[in-house]
């Protein structure tokens, strides 16, 4: 019997996925655990392996379709099975989401779901995607007349019917000219209707964002502390370091550093929610915030507590360059206790993050300014770099906040003690 291959749940809690790329062509032969596909999810690219030995016979989906989980994606048969044994197969239950009168319609989900939207019947139509299979294109190419004939009903926003059965108006009944607006007049000039303007589609990516950062607004109770950290010490030392050191180190990089020595400082505060009671962790697993061209992402550094400064440097560097590349694996975006959201290269100077659950926390980190600052009795000329802690208050109270944020301060302001 054939074996029909379905869309794998390749991100938790991910209910559709789309193929990126096809790694196999229909009459290679497979092995178990040979790639078979780059699949994409809301926040990564993910290469999926064959689980069964077979001979590629169909693929159902063609590179940038998406498909529910479950849902069909290629069929691996073995010798001596036919056409009719995959068309067996296809309409065996595997046609996810389908109505029993359709379990044949070769289409994909989305498919499926915009058909019903537009009263289309599937069974008439005839694809042209792979095998015959129904695709995007041929719905639009079905609405395509519909749409002009409409267009040809309706012009200028008078219907057609209307136009040729208009008389002229009466001339006291006429529209009067259009008033003339001066620059004094700016306040009463009529609305002019804005055109100029482009849609750009949601990616799954973005719509994932999207979702979570409402549902953490909607759900996480924030509060926010700020702090300012004394930073010339720190970027003298990194200005030394990095004249000799063959791994260059970022200011993010002491941060990341600072944070979890903090954690070790005050491991209390290395706990995150559960409906079921406070989980406490033994490793120091952090977030950096990473934007990408789809959106913002943010990969986990897991046991920072035990790396060296330059390992710290090594790794970040490399989760950074696999985000931006959509390279990214499913374990490096689950789990971490907090994030690290740094926007001071762009010259920002402070600004408050959402915590990205299921994270207690997030630090927000601005740009390093020299400012007048009162040290001793004494005003003088410091760096100063402000932080700002976004905190789910269901996990951690306010005092023990405080303590972590001013722990993270002292790190940062004497950051020979915690490379030492």
């Amino acid at each position: 019997m054939p074996s029909v291959v379905t869309m794998p749940s390749v991100l938790a809690g991910a209910t559709e996925a789309t193929i990126a790329t096809w790694l196999v062509a229909p009459g290679d032969k497979v092995t178990v655990g040979q790639p078979l596909a780059e699949i994409e999810t809301e926040k990564a690219l993910v290469e999926y392996a064959a689980e069964e030995a077979g001979v590629i016979d169909r693929l159902l989906l063609s590179p940038g379709d998406t498909a529910e989980i479950g849902a069909p994606i290629l069929v691996l048969v073995s010798d001596g099975e036919t056409n009719a044994n995959i068309d067996a197969a296809l309409s065996n239950g595997h046609q996810a989401g389908a109505p029993p009168t359709r379990a044949r319609v070769f289409a994909s989900p989305i498919v499926r779901k915009l058909a019903v939207e537009r009263g289309i019947d599937l069974t008439a139509m005839a694809g042209t995607g792979p095998n015959g299979r129904i695709v995007r294109r041929d719905l639009d190419r079905l609405a395509a007349p519909q749409r002009a004939e409409a267009a040809g009903e309706i012009a200028d926003g008078v219907p057609k019917d209307s136009r040729q059965q208009s008389a002229p108006r009466p001339p006291h009944l006429e529209s009067p000219p259009p008033t003339r607006v001066t620059e004094g007049d700016q306040a009463h000039a009529p609305a002019v209707p804005d055109n100029d303007f482009d849609l750009v589609k949601h990616t799954p990516m973005r719509r994932a964002i999207a979702r979570r950062l409402t549902e953490s607004k909607a759900t996480v109770p924030h509060f926010y502390m700020v702090t300012e950290c004394l930073v010339d010490e720190l970027l003298a030392m990194r200005a030394r370091i990095n004249e000799t050191a063959p791994v260059k180190v970022s200011v993010n990089d002491f941060v990341l550093m600072a944070a979890a020595a903090a954690f070790g400082d005050v491991p209390e505060a290395n706990v995150t929610w559960s409906d079921e009671g406070l989980v406490t962790h033994a490793n120091v697993d952090l977030s950096i915030a990473v934007a990408t061209d789809g959106g913002l992402v943010t990969p986990v550094l897991r046991g920072v507590q035990a790396m060296r400064l330059s390992g710290i440097a090594r790794a970040s560097a490399d989760l950074a360059r696999r985000a931006r590349d959509r390279r990214l694996l499913q374990r490096e975006l689950e789990g971490g206790v907090c994030t690290v959201s740094n926007l001071g290269m762009y010259g920002t100077l402070e600004f408050s993050a959402i915590i990205n659950p299921p994270q207690s926390g997030i630090l927000a980190v601005g740009a390093a300014k020299q400012q007048p600052v009162v040290c001793d009795g004494a005003v003088t000329i410091a760096t100063v770099l402000r932080c700002t802690l976004s905190v789910d208050h269901r996990a951690i109270d306010g005092a023990l906040a405080a303590r972590w944020l001013a722990a993270f301060t002292a790190r940062m302001e004497h950051p020979l003690a915690t490379i030492i």
